[in-house]
């Protein structure tokens, strides 16, 4: 049978002050004695409850600009005694101490300090010592004491109460510990990542993970498979920060997808033009930049219509109505915008299954520096691809030096070849792509592919010329022979931009000399896997 502890003595510090004056009132109501400390204890007199404050029990008031509160052992004594020792109760018994049955804390906000943009020493000031100590200590307790750190368990403790009449049960406390624990390792993670971003050139030696439950899905990448979705509370951008305002809910593939979207239209500021990204399986299949938003999701679609079918549209301003009626003639898992005209928003209500997201369009700067990956028995870490490209910094290594819309077509392509899964190639020509090729463990490969693609669009759209023709190319890598070079010249393309450092560039440049293209290197690479 399950060991009940009654309720007699409650210490209540939290931050967040939302539902105490609640939860209050049922303690309350059973005789249950209230400790509390500073702006709680303040609420809760105000609201007409008798509260002992923690410096009565303690014997010295809140000092050091409020860092030290609970920081003694009549608060700590009382939530960590084994009340089965003697030798226990005992000291207890010598010193004083009273038992804690019930501790209510949360924490300082500290990522939301960090996301409101306050400097480093305030920041510093919001990172919690004497909450998580005494969350540690009642959660390693949970024999005896239960732990309350979320709002949303309040209820689930005065369910506790009345099932029990004013106990708690062990299964309840072992619970309740699990999540105490939990938040004290995940608000751990949240300061040690930002210290850890603060610091210039340092690996560090132990890096955690710091992430809270946003929702459960229905299933992973395929049912079989359960999954949810954690948000970095630090960041709060991207995918993490948008607001879905129509729509079926949002699956593992569509957020993995969504997030692939943005991480590439992101790519284009809006003052550089109107930009439209499709998706496809975390792919791009076709990007548009233009004058106008829906010139520019034309291009898009232009590319790939196939591959278009169930993809995730990703555009980088305001959608108005031309562009909404233009995105629903085709069948589309989501759209996401950093707004969205009423006439837009109406015309997309006709599609009511259709995900639409607006987000705060974030950059590269504003999101995490670091990528992880799992792996059996580990994780990878590493810097973000963030490195920028400018004209500035190509080599012109063909005996032809590319023309200006050869350059802009080149860095565009470049821009997207980031985003394809390797071996990336992508034709693209008047700031659209025209042929993408990816994930292929041969680049030849990916350069017939999108080429192929290129043809059958060009037929499908009955185009009287492959788009590839005059068209710049971008490799992620290096040609490893010239034939993949071959197979560019094959299809026309006019220009060609790639890192270059194969031990054939000679080769590969000849090849290009003699079909009179221009080539640039890089000195960088965009591998994506």
């Amino acid at each position: 049978m399950e060991k009940l502890i009654k309720i007699k003595r409650a210490l209540i510090s939290v931050s967040d002050k939302t539902g105490i004056v609640e939860l209050a009132k049922e303690l309350c109501g059973r005789n249950i004695e209230i400790v509390s400390t500073g702006g709680s204890a303040s609420i809760l007199r105000d609201a007409g409850f008798r509260v002992t404050e923690v410096s009565k029990l303690t014997g010295f008031p809140e000092m050091m600009d409020g860092r030290l509160k609970t920081l003694h052992p009549n608060v700590h004594g009382g939530l960590l005694a084994d009340r089965d020792e003697k030798s226990h109760v005992n000291a207890m018994e010598e010193y004083k101490v009273k038992e804690i049955d019930l501790l209510v804390v949360n924490l300082y906000p500290f990522a939301e300090t960090v996301r409101a943009g306050a400097d480093y020493a305030h920041c510093i000031e919001n990172i919690d010592i004497g909450g998580p100590a005494m969350i540690r200590a009642a959660a390693k307790n949970f024999k005896y004491v239960a732990t309350l750190v979320d709002i949303e368990d309040y209820e689930d403790l005065v369910n506790e109460l009345k099932t029990n009449n004013g106990c708690t049960s062990y299964s309840f406390r072992k619970k309740l510990s699990q999540n105490a624990f939990s938040l004290t390792a995940y608000y751990d993670a949240v300061v040690s990542n930002w210290m850890l971003d603060n610091i210039t050139d340092v690996k560090p030696r132990r890096f955690s993970i710091s992430a809270a439950l946003s929702q459960d899905l229905r299933y992973g990448e395929n049912p079989h498979q359960s999954a949810s979705f954690f948000l970095d509370e630090n960041l709060q951008v991207g995918i993490g920060a948008s607001n879905q305002i129509q729509g079926k809910q949002l699956s593992y593939n569509n957020i993995n997808d969504t997030d692939a979207a943005l991480e590439l239209v992101n790519e284009f500021p809006q003052n550089d033009g109107a930009a439209a990204v499709i998706v496809k399986h975390a792919n791009p299949c076709g990007v548009g930049v233009a004058n106008s938003l829906v010139e520019a999701y034309r291009s898009a679609f232009s590319c790939d219509k196939t591959s278009a079918f169930g993809g995730i549209v990703a555009l980088n301003r305001i959608i108005d109505e031309e562009s909404a009626r233009e995105i629903i003639k085709v069948f589309t898992e989501v759209v996401v915008a950093p707004g969205i005209t009423e006439g837009a928003r109406q015309i997309f209500s006709s599609k009511s299954n259709l995900r639409l997201l607006i987000t705060e369009k974030s950059s590269h700067q504003a999101c995490s520096s670091k990528v992880i990956k799992h792996i059996a028995g580990g994780y990878l870490l590493q810097e973000k691809d963030i490195e920028p490209l400018s004209q500035n910094n190509l080599r012109v290594v063909t005996k032809r030096s590319p023309t200006e819309n050869e350059f802009q077509d080149m860095l565009f392509a470049w821009k997207v070849a980031k985003h394809v899964k390797s071996n990336a190639i992508v034709y693209a020509k008047q700031l659209s792509t025209v042929g993408i090729g990816a994930g292929q463990m041969s680049r030849v490969d990916s350069c017939r592919i999108a080429a192929n693609k290129a043809e059958d669009m060009a037929r499908i759209q009955g185009l009287c010329e492959v788009p590839t023709r005059g068209s710049a190319l971008a490799s992620d890598a290096f040609f490893p022979f010239a034939d993949g070079l071959e197979a560019a010249i094959e299809a026309g393309a006019s220009s060609i931009i790639q890192p270059g450092g194969s031990m054939r560039d000679d080769e590969v440049i000849k090849a290009a000399d003699d079909a009179g293209l221009a080539m640039v290197f890089t000195g960088m690479r965009h591998f994506k896997h």
